[in-house]
């Protein structure tokens, strides 16, 4: 079976948050399984890539010239890197201030015109889309292949004029949303599979406070849509063999002490022995980053300190900044993304904490987990599918505020330590959070099912 999957980001070339990490992971597990894999990627900085082979692809006038080097990378396989006009750039989406670069829609319209007549150059089987970067690729395809739709966040959704509708040569009526397209919207009717990133946000988006306006187009898909939980990519997420930190394994958690040791090295503190509670997140309100911030002030009475490593909004940087400043025996904030710092942020943290507003799925917790550091997250999304309460659960991995605030919050925070600062407890958390295969593999034995439904013919 070949299968052309297209997303906006791919991890090393780009990755702007969990897409980019969720697509890499999915595809080399889907290569493992025998399916054959090509990544439809934008050409955003004109990537090497070895044995390439040009290809003109036909599309509308206005998003023509479209092409697409097909070849391979070393770090992502094989790659289909399409060019259309306005698609290089230096950063995906966002221009130097922050804002979104003006002409998104026409960048991201022409890469998914481009995607409909690459499938048909490779002879596609299956056409895998993924956010709306990808969702106006139905209304060019004509049938081609049958598609799946991957939301990863439901909260992007590439509204754009109605100009847009004389542009598209199907599915116009489900594109139209009053004055507006709205690509994601118009890909969801229309689309043969639709698939939730975790199970429980699956359940979530098809309600009217977490559909975000899209819930009864949704809602109408039925069986159609099934959440399938993300995986983390165990090639590049595993403490035994990790690159950035000090190694260790689930028999040998006394080898954790000496990541938290280099963790206090690299942040210049002393060992107080507080625990140390991380965060590695996008500085932004859906992650429950200023709720983290307001809980900072409890941080001496609870005994443990705070490191935090994002990049995002001004407010909540700067927010970080005075943290650090008024409090800098307790805070440790870093602006911006570093993947070695990250890695040795979850070896060396005691505590990940991860409260998000809405998650879709959430990598940090899996990764977390992986490394020994116990969870403390937020009642939504795939944080329910993936973090066990131990107060609740015999089998419990982590700790789940009852409430999407401060409050609860910090109520999950102090019983997290006081877990922490038990020996004996903290070791069965920790290795349950360990011995639990976290990988691609599962996931994606799920898709491939969901590819074999549809080369059957399986109906809408």
């Amino acid at each position: 079976m070949r299968v052309l999957f297209a997303t906006a980001e791919l991890r090393p070339l780009v990755s702007a948050g969990g897409l980019g990490e969720a697509a890499a992971g999915l595809t080399a597990a889907l290569r493992e399984s025998g399916v054959e894999v090509v990544t439809a990627v934008p050409d955003y900085q004109r990537w090497t890539l070895d044995g390439e082979e040009p290809l003109e692809l036909a599309v509308p006038d206005w998003a023509a010239p479209a092409s697409a080097r097909v070849g391979s990378h070393l770090d992502t396989g094989p790659i289909a890197l399409v060019d259309v006009p306005g698609i290089e750039r230096s950063d995906p989406y966002v221009d130097g201030s922050g804002e979104g670069w003006a002409d998104n829609d026409l960048r991201f319209g022409a890469f998914s015109a481009a995607v409909s007549a690459l499938s048909r150059a490779v002879g596609a089987d299956v056409v895998h889309l993924n956010d709306w970067h990808t969702a106006l690729a139905p209304a060019f395809l004509a049938d081609d292949a049958p598609t799946v739709l991957t939301i990863h966040n439901l909260g992007h959704q590439g509204w754009a004029g109605s100009h847009w509708l004389h542009r598209l040569p199907r599915h116009r009526e489900a594109y139209a949303w009053g004055d507006s397209i709205n690509a994601l919207g118009g890909a969801i009717r229309v689309v043969d599979r639709l698939l939730a990133v975790s199970p429980h946000y699956a359940t979530e988006i098809i309600t009217p406070e977490g559909g975000m306006g899209l819930d009864e187009a949704l809602a109408s898909r039925g069986a159609a849509l099934r959440g399938i939980l993300n995986g983390i990519d165990t090639r590049v997420w595993d403490p035994r063999t990790d690159a950035h930190a000090p190694r260790f394994d689930s028999d040998d958690l006394e080898g954790k002490a000496v990541a938290r040791q280099a963790l206090l090295d690299h942040v210049g503190w002393t060992d107080t022995g507080d625990p140390l509670i991380v965060m590695v997140t996008r500085l932004v309100e859906q992650k429950g980053v200023d709720l983290a911030f307001e809980a900072a002030r409890f941080l001496e009475g609870m005994r443990a300190r705070l490191i935090v490593l994002g990049s995002g909004e001004a407010r909540l940087a700067a927010w970080g900044r005075w943290l650090a400043e008024s409090q800098p025996e307790r805070v440790w904030f870093h602006e911006g993304y570093d993947a070695p710092v990250s890695h040795l942020l979850f070896a060396g943290g005691d505590v990940l904490l991860m409260p998000s507003r809405f998650e879709p799925c959430g990598l940090a917790q899996m990764q977390a987990m992986a490394y020994g550091t116990i969870p403390v997250v937020t009642p939504v999304g795939g944080l329910v599918d993936t973090v066990a309460d131990a107060d609740r659960d015999a089998a419990g991995t982590g700790f789940v505020a009852t409430t999407t605030d401060e409050s609860g919050v910090v109520d999950a925070l102090h019983r997290a330590l006081r877990a922490v600062r038990h020996h004996g407890r903290r070791r069965a958390l920790q290795r349950r959070g360990m011995s639990r295969d976290w990988s691609w593999r599962g996931p994606a034995k799920q898709v491939v099912e969901v590819y074999g439904e549809l080369a059957k013919g399986s109906p809408r």
